[in-house]
C-alpha cells in the first residue's frame, strides 16, 4: 500500500535533524513506552503475529493519527489492532480495560504471493516493477519503475507481501540494487548513489 509512512524521497520536509544523544540518555521517557515495547516482543515471541503483520498494522493507522503519534504510540496501536483482529480480545474488552476509546488501525487490503523465481547476477541491470499493491509490501515508492545495478545479495527472508496477510509464502533473497540519484530525482539531487535491498519478486531484468 502507498501510505503516509512511505516518506523516502518526499520533498518539503527539510534536512534530517540529527545530533548524537549525550551519554546516559534514557531510551524510554515514560514507563508505558517500555511496557509497549516489551508487549510487542512478547506477542511476536508467542506467535500471535509476525513482524510483517506488525509493520502493516502501523502502516494502516489513520494518516493523521500516524503523523501525530509517537514511536511507541504506533507500537501500542499495532499491538492493540492485531490482538483485536486475531481474537485475543474484543475492542469492547480493550476499551473497558483502558477506561476509554482506543484508536485502532484501518482494515487491511488483500496481500499477494511470490512471483515465479528469477535469478539476477552481480553487476546485472534490473528494473523495479512499477506496481501498486493494495496490501503490505517493503518496496520504497521512490525506486518504483527505476533501473539500477545489482551489487549484492542478502539471505532469504519471508516474502512480506504474503507474510503480512497470513498467506503461504516462499522465502526469497533481497538483492542490493545501486541506483544513481540523478535517475531517481533527475532535477533535485547531487551526483551520488543509493543502494536499496529489494526483494526478488519486485524486480525484473532491465530491457
Amino acid at each position: 500500500m502507498d501510505g503516509i509512512h512511505d516518506l523516502g524521497g518526499k520533498q518539503g520536509f527539510g534536512k534530517v535533524r540529527f545530533s548524537p544523544a549525550p551519554a546516559g540518555t534514557a531510551i524510554y521517557h515514560h514507563a508505558w513506552e517500555l511496557k509497549a515495547n516489551a508487549l510487542s516482543g512478547a506477542l511476536v515471541a508467542a506467535g500471535v503475529f509476525n513482524m510483517d503483520e506488525y509493520r502493516h498494522a502501523i502502516e494502516r493507522m489513520e494518516p493523521r493519527h500516524y503523523l501525530t503519534a509517537s514511536y511507541y504510540e504506533r507500537v501500542l496501536t499495532a499491538c492493540a489492532t492485531l490482538c483485536v483482529e486475531k481474537g485475543v480480545m474484543t475492542r469492547e474488552e480493550l476499551e473497558r480495560a483502558a477506561g476509554g476509546p482506543i484508536p485502532l488501525a484501518l482494515p487491511a487490503a488483500p496481500g499477494r504471493g511470490n512471483r515465479p523465481e528469477q535469478a539476477f547476477a552481480i553487476g546485472e541491470r534490473v528494473t523495479v516493477r512499477n506496481e501498486y499493491v493494495p496490501g503490505h509490501h517493503r518496496l520504497p515508492g521512490y525506486i518504483r519503475g527505476r533501473t539500477g545495478t545489482v551489487v549484492g545479495v542478502s539471505p532469504p527472508y519471508p516474502f512480506p507481501d504474503s507474510a503480512a496477510h497470513a498467506l503461504e509464502e516462499e522465502w526469497e533473497p533481497t538483492f542490493d540494487v545501486r541506483f544513481n540519484t540523478a535517475d531517481l530525482w533527475p532535477e533535485a539531487s547531487e551526483n551520488a548513489t543509493v543502494t536499496v535491498g529489494v526483494f526478488r519478486s519486485y524486480l525484473s531484468k532491465a530491457g
